[in-house]
């Protein structure tokens, strides 16, 4: 097992609004019609959508349910895979109900993949929390190991997102116990690196892992821990960007970190709405900003943003035996 240690030394942004700086009238790029992508975020309600050519083309909303989308997924096929907190759907495009996990009592779930046509791996928050693979057919579980927690009694602070790498491995953020963590498919740690705040970790196509979280910065490290990369969030203080969850790698090198907002903890100002997401450059320039609060395409907060015209989560991946 390889162990190391890395420390920011970005501040925290504040959450406060009253502490952000003023939104720009102009904001770079192209808005809804930048690309076509699928959207979704945590919030009060669970929705998502699929926008094309600058318009939402696709909808789902529910405020009937209970829990938050913390991680969904757009599949080649069409049907979607979303983890609410309270369990993991998958529905079609007519939003028929194709497979369900129903988390126990206790327990929360904020992280589902696709392995292939047959088998979703995710991480049940929990005392103790675990790795799960079951297969959707027959809603069998096939796989399951134990891993740690800070705190086994506070589920929710857990994590949040976990993703498989191009080697069959899995990668998770361990968002209570600052760390990011690589597991094989018996739950060996093969690597730890220690990152305060840490809520996202996206493995990326090098071999490096892009991170992002509470700590102020979007950073890609390598394996060893080394910084290779970094977007300390305050560059870009016209954006105020206050609660980064997700970072990811686009295919020309750009980058694209969204910015989360907390509806528990106070109504978005609908006068000064704050952004939802910008693309940086590796040269630190922000080259698009999207803010679409209102109608027709009132998207709400972010978390998940997929490019529909480039490679998102791998449904060709494997995980040990399965593939």
């Amino acid at each position: 097992m390889l162990c190391l240690l890395f420390q920011t030394t970005q501040p925290v942004i504040a959450q406060n609004n009253a502490e952000k700086a003023s939104e720009p009238v102009a904001l770079p790029g192209k808005g809804l019609s930048q690309f076509d992508f699928f959207y979704a975020g945590e919030a009060k309600a669970r929705n998502m959508y699929i926008i094309r050519k600058g318009h939402i083309t696709w909808a789902y909303n529910d405020t009937v349910g209970k829990g938050e989308i913390s991680d969904a997924v757009l599949l080649k096929n069409g049907n979607v895979l979303f983890a609410h907190q309270f369990g993991i759907t998958l529905i079609s495009p007519d939003k028929k109900v194709l497979w369900h996990y129903q988390t126990p009592k206790g327990c929360e779930t904020h992280t589902a993949q696709p392995i292939g046509n047959d088998h979703v791996i995710f991480i049940q928050n929990g005392d103790p929390a675990k790795v799960f693979v079951v297969n959707i057919h027959t809603n069998k579980t096939e796989k399951e190991f134990v891993i740690p927690v800070g705190n086994p009694k506070s589920v929710h602070g857990q994590f949040r997102h976990a993703r498989l790498t191009k080697t069959g491995t899995l990668i998770v953020a361990h968002m209570d116990m600052e760390k990011v963590c690589e597991y094989d498919s018996n739950g060996k740690e093969l690597l730890k690196i220690g990152v305060p705040g840490v809520w996202g970790a996206e493995p990326l196509e090098n071999g490096n892992i892009l991170i992002c979280g509470q700590g102020g910065v979007a950073r890609e490290l390598n394996r060893k821990g080394e910084t290779v990369w970094e977007y300390p969030l305050n560059l870009a203080k016209e954006f105020a960007i206050t609660s980064p969850q997700l970072a990811i790698r686009r295919t020309n090198g750009n980058t694209i970190i969204n910015n989360w907002q907390n509806q528990w903890q106070g109504n978005i100002n609908v006068n000064n709405p704050p952004i939802q997401a910008i693309e940086v450059t590796p040269d630190k320039k922000v080259v698009w900003a999207l803010r679409s609060w209102s109608a027709p395409a009132s998207l709400g907060p972010s978390t998940i943003i997929q490019l529909l015209d480039e490679p998102g989560i791998s449904e060709n991946i494997t995980f040990g035996e399965f593939k």
